[in-house]
């Protein structure tokens, strides 16, 4: 470890908290309906769409008709992308004469852009036309990411109403999370990636003479666009293959920074706005404060792990921090960084291949993954789930004395209860029984790079990954197959929307209750003792769920490693 990869690391949590305050106040104004400073230029679009679609921006929505509209948008926007992709061939905008995608690929990869996964069995430049990068990939980064943001607001909602029926209109959130949340950032983002060297345009892709003689081409395309909502929106899907280790998609040190960054804002500014509208901003700043505890601990524990190197290659007497699989431009500390918050975020890109971290470096992130990806987790994914593990924590604390449990004069049943549970099991559920199954096929073991422990991280971490709707690869897995392709895209639409249906139905609940003022046996939950509660019921029921899993894998290699041990591809 090194005194400038601190300061790298140290400049980031500087970057996304300096960012909390004026972007959670302007989303605040967004989804109140307030006024702000773009809405001269986009209240009339905003308006014209609502024209157009036959909304009522005034008609608010039950909870159970909110998911209704909910899913019916996201399954549109499913059909769309399944049919752009085996139509590609005979559509426009593919100079380099892309074919159909394969059915089982077409259907894995429409799953994974509705529901804000990104998980890619294929390579970008050479799979998926223009076309399809833009009217398909890139237009549902952005719905998948506003659906995430509305569900986050609709679960604030819940908190700060009383007495009330409705929790919002899903149109209405749709279209402002849209308009003048990521379009307006992603304008000024996508500028700043074309100053920094990142490709935008139409034109074909291009042949270059290499410094050999040899003869290379070039794949180019409309990329900064995507890479700016890619990040934003924590989507993660690469242009390119190579994702953000492809110098068109992350050229310099700034824009690598930049793009870390862009994964946490938005996601971070949701705890502040939950605190405005709840008026009380320290509940936003006592949630925020468990997310960078919780990732900054990741964050220490991967870049010890990759700076000390890989015991086996030790042993030979070569010594040095592990590099194998990242780029010298980032090294260690980039790297190490950027594994932790694309996995704390459900983003998935990637600027180093986590299947050449160290065992322990490898294991964080798969663990930030297991535990729900709450630790700023997706744009909107993660408020909501960390507030399910909040109704577990004071659920807890409640029974310790004796108390109904309450959060912000709510009291917390027996529904807010077992809607939690069905949110919070159904991804154990996906990824250990998905996993499960995969090990003893075959057909699926057949797939993995590595034998032994090592091999069992690949499939452990692809299935945890979708199931967390992450979408970043360990790497060493083929996963175009017909089994992995299924069973990966039925993994991403389980850990969306069997956690989105109970927690829409949780803020339905809430709003309908009344609020109660405090009282003196109230529990405090904008103190260190909430934040250090919330923490250790993260670790413990991420532990309690997933220590056999990780032992098989990580726990077992570096202790195989630390022992001499190697396991032959």
């Amino acid at each position: 470890m090194t005194f400038i990869g601190w300061i790298q690391i140290l400049i980031f949590f500087a970057l996304v908290l300096v960012a909390v305050k004026p972007l959670g106040f302007y989303m605040t104004r967004v989804f109140t309906g307030e006024k702000t400073f773009l809405s001269l230029g986009l209240g009339p679009v905003e308006h014209a769409f609502y024209r157009l679609s036959g909304v009522r921006k005034d008609d608010e929505q039950h909870w159970l008709i909110y998911a209704v509209a909910l899913l019916a948008f996201n399954a549109a926007g499913f059909m769309l992308l399944y049919a752009l992709q085996r139509l590609q061939a005979s559509l426009p905008f593919n100079p380099a004469e892309m074919s159909a995608v394969d059915p089982a690929l077409a259907f894995n990869t429409a799953g994974s852009f509705i529901s804000n996964t990104d998980w890619q069995n294929y390579g970008g430049e050479s799979t998926m036309s223009y076309l399809t990068q833009m009217a398909g990939l890139a237009v549902q980064n952005f719905m998948s990411a506003a659906t995430g943001i509305a569900v986050a607001i609709v679960l604030i909602r819940g908190f700060s109403r009383h007495t009330s029926r409705t929790v919002g209109n899903f149109w209405v959130d749709m279209t402002r999370a849209t308009l003048y949340v990521l379009l307006p950032i992603c304008v000024v983002f996508t500028l700043v990636l074309v100053w920094q060297g990142v490709p935008q345009t139409l034109g074909p892709y291009v042949d270059a003479t290499t410094l050999e003689g040899g003869k290379q081409t070039l794949a180019l395309g409309p990329v900064a666009s995507q890479i700016a909502i890619k990040m934003l929106g924590t989507n993660g899907g690469g242009f390119f293959n190579a994702n953000a280790a492809q110098p068109f998609e992350n050229p310099t040190a700034l824009s690598n920074m930049i793009q870390m960054a862009s994964i946490f804002i938005i996601g971070a500014a949701l705890t502040n706005v939950f605190g405005r509208m709840v008026n009380d901003q320290r509940q936003g700043w006592a949630i925020l404060a468990a997310m960078l505890t919780l990732c900054f601990i990741g964050v220490v524990i991967v870049y010890w792990a990759e700076a000390a190197g890989n015991p086996l290659i030790h042993a030979l007497g070569v010594n040095g921090p592990n590099m194998e699989g990242k780029e010298v431009r980032f090294g260690a500390a980039m790297s190490s960084l950027f594994a932790v918050v694309t996995t704390d975020a459900s983003c998935g890109a990637v600027n180093a291949m986590h299947d050449s971290f160290t065992a322990i470096g490898g294991m964080i992130p798969l663990i930030n993954m297991m535990l729900g990806e709450i630790i700023i987790g997706g744009v909107g994914s993660g408020f909501y789930g960390m507030i399910l593990f909040i109704v577990i924590a004071l659920f807890v604390a409640g029974l310790m004395v004796g108390r109904t449990p309450e959060y912000l004069g709510k009291k917390i049943e027996a529904k807010e209860v077992k809607m939690t549970m069905l949110g919070v099991l159904c991804l154990p559920l996906a990824m250990l029984g998905f996993t499960a199954a995969a090990v003893v096929l075959p057909a699926a073991v057949a797939s993995i790079a590595n034998p032994g422990p090592h091999g069992f991280s690949e499939i452990l971490y692809a299935y945890t990954s979708v199931a967390a709707n992450n979408g970043s690869a360990f790497g060493g897995l083929t996963g175009n197959t017909p089994w992995y392709n299924v069973t990966l895209a039925l993994g991403m639409l389980m850990g969306r929307y069997f956690v989105i249906i109970p927690a829409i139905a949780i803020a339905g609940s809430l709003a309908a209750k009344k609020t109660a003022p405090p009282s003196l046996g109230t529990f405090p939950t904008h103190g260190g003792l909430f934040v250090g509660l919330l923490i250790g019921t993260i670790l413990i029921v991420g532990g309690l769920t997933f220590f056999p899993a990780v032992a098989l894998g990580p726990i077992v290699e570096q202790l195989s490693a630390l022992a001499g041990q190697s396991f032959g591809g």
